[in-house]
């Protein structure tokens, strides 16, 4: 039996073509294949002809090989979850608003209602506020720099820590009372809360230093 035969009947998916028409038959197939798992088949001679025999070791180890796809190949799907954009804050409820006067470059005035634990950097953003906050509230750059109009609340926050420190290192105009918005924390100690937006920031990042 010759190699072609044994070969045909082993695989019978894949047909060979005669010689003139081999090479274009089995590139149309080569298109149209999906691999699965098989016993690994070997050549070996047997006389004047080579005869195709399955290894006794084919069992144990197994070997992808190619066969036709079938119409039941079900297409796979992409899906996106949404996003949440920076500067997200909810409405607070009635009797549980905090206060927060932003006043602008221009000096114009914007008292806002709030929650508690809402920051000052999503506050702005949220009202459509001048405030960048390049690096995202991650407390790595200086563009959400705010000056605290009245000493008495700048005592009632929590003392800036090395990373805030260093950012309002970088900051335009920097003032005894300055801090970063993203870092200041709504609570009902801040309630009346009066910050002024510099008249410009300097958008420098710590990643600027690396």
């Amino acid at each position: 039996m010759s190699t072609q035969r044994v070969f045909t009947s082993v695989f019978p998916r894949l047909r060979v073509a005669s010689s003139k028409n081999a090479t274009t038959s089995l590139a149309q197939q080569t298109q149209q294949l999906r691999c699965y798992s098989r016993p690994t088949a070997t050549l070996r001679p047997s006389g004047p002809a080579r005869s195709l025999v399955l290894s006794s070791a084919a069992a144990s180890a197994p070997r992808r090989v190619c066969v036709p796809a079938t119409s039941s190949t079900q297409p796979r799907t992409l899906s996106t979850s949404a996003s949440l954009s920076h500067g997200h804050v909810d409405t607070p409820k009635p009797g549980e608003e905090l206060w927060v006067t932003f006043i602008d470059k221009e000096g114009v005035e914007h008292k806002i209602a709030v929650c508690k634990g809402d920051n000052l950097l999503d506050i702005a953003q949220a009202h459509d506020l001048e405030m960048e906050g390049a690096c995202g509230g991650s407390c790595a750059c200086s563009t959400c720099h705010v000056i605290v109009e009245d000493p008495d609340y700048y005592d009632r926050m929590p003392e800036p820590d090395d990373d805030e420190n260093d950012m309002l290192d970088l900051a335009f105009g920097l003032t005894e009372t300055s801090r970063l918005g993203c870092q200041v924390i709504m609570t009902p100690e801040l309630d009346g809360l009066r910050v002024k937006l510099p008249s410009m920031t300097r958008n420098l990042q710590s990643s600027d230093f690396n």
